[in-house]
């Protein structure tokens, strides 16, 4: 466990919860549960136990402040700003290189800032597990067992359990499969063989850069650059202007996916629930216990009232909203935008977002 160390990738601006969750402020630095705690805090607190004061955020330069007003326990080192987004490879593989420039034996765990996952001692004995079985030299994924055939998520295939210390429910990976249809997620939830791929990954620090090497040496040269001059008075100057040139692609396909092939890759199975507030529909999942009437309210302050309505209202504005014999309805109110849509049709708001963009309305994204 000394070895451990904690990386939080905090990008993506989550444009299925648009309005609410935009560019200057994306969904990891809201409280979505009403929980008392953003996203992105309740990620560290989760954290903290298994690795004390070793955590890493990699996240936007746009985000710096509202990160470290967030999360003031972080140090100036240990804030890993990027200048613009190249995808979960690059965020993971620089906080790797980072970290393996300070010790080549670090283990280090990957673990999104904007999930929801309860209760917090399931999800530690997990990695506590994937740690035992990262020692052993593998790449260690934490599945979540299937609730539903979902198509919206990628799956891990398990094979066969390994005999680790410390780790009694290790298996190694198969293979990752993408996003299904409907029936064939329906095979995969009835064989009991597949866990959803949350994006959570403990590795050796060399380990995973040995993989980023042979499968995209561009970004791997790239990276180690950039670690290279870290915590040097050349920081600033390289990372300006290497990052920019850094190909874009996401952590399965540069390391996951090829190292499962190559026989490295190992799952610990999720007993802990867990939701990645993928957008208005979540939301209503996620605050059952604050409903009025049939409807989840979102929002400090919240002036909302109901009659023979069901759905989801999110508002940080203070005006009245009204909601008379209207079923399943998702109102998000904003200063400058508002959005009105169902939770059936939740998954849509990106197309909102795609037009916004597409027409010039970039001031509200």
């Amino acid at each position: 466990m000394d070895r451990f160390y904690a990386v939080i990738p905090a990008g993506g601006v989550g444009t299925r919860l648009w309005p609410l969750s935009r560019a200057a402020a994306p969904k990891f630095l809201h409280d979505l549960t009403n929980s008392g705690s953003t996203l992105l805090r309740a990620t560290y607190d989760r954290l903290v136990p298994l690795a004390g004061e070793r955590v890493v955020v990699v996240t936007g330069t746009a985000h710096r402040e509202a990160v470290c007003r967030q999360l003031p326990e972080i140090k100036v080192a240990d804030l890993v700003l990027e200048s613009e987004p190249k995808d979960s490879a690059a965020a993971i593989g620089l906080a790797a290189a980072i970290l393996y420039r300070r010790d080549p034996d670090i283990i280090m765990g990957s673990f999104a800032a904007d999930q929801v996952i309860s209760p917090d001692a399931a999800f530690q004995d997990a990695v506590r597990e994937a740690i035992c079985t990262a020692a052993t030299g593998k790449i260690v994924t934490i599945g979540i067992k299937p609730t539903h055939p979902s198509t919206g998520f990628g799956y891990i295939r398990t094979g066969a359990a390994l005999d680790v210390p410390g780790a009694p429910s290790a298996h190694a990976v198969v293979e990752f499969v993408e996003k299904p249809s409907e029936s064939v997620a329906a095979e995969y939830l009835a064989s009991g063989d597949y866990n959803w791929n949350a994006g959570m990954f403990v590795a050796p620090v060399a380990l995973m850069l040995k993989h980023l090497e042979k499968n995209q040496p561009e970004l791997f040269a790239g990276l180690t650059q950039i670690a290279e001059a870290w915590e040097t008075d050349q920081q600033e100057e390289v990372a300006a202007r290497i990052w920019p040139t850094l190909p874009k692609t996401a952590i399965d396909y540069a390391v996951a996916e090829p190292a499962a092939d190559a026989g490295d890759v190992a799952v610990i199975p999720g007993t802990f629930s867990w939701d990645d507030v993928g957008d208005f529909a979540a939301i209503g999942r996620l605050n059952s216990a604050k409903e009025v009437d049939d409807v989840t309210v979102v929002g400090e302050g919240a002036r909302v009232f109901t009659e023979g309505a069901s759905g989801v209202v999110v508002t940080d504005t203070k005006r009245v909203i009204a909601l008379i014999g209207i079923k399943d309805v998702v109102i998000v109110d904003t200063p400058d935008a508002l959005l009105v849509t169902t939770t059936a049709h939740a998954q849509q708001v990106k197309s909102a977002v795609d037009h916004l963009k597409a027409s010039g309305d970039t001031d509200v994204l």
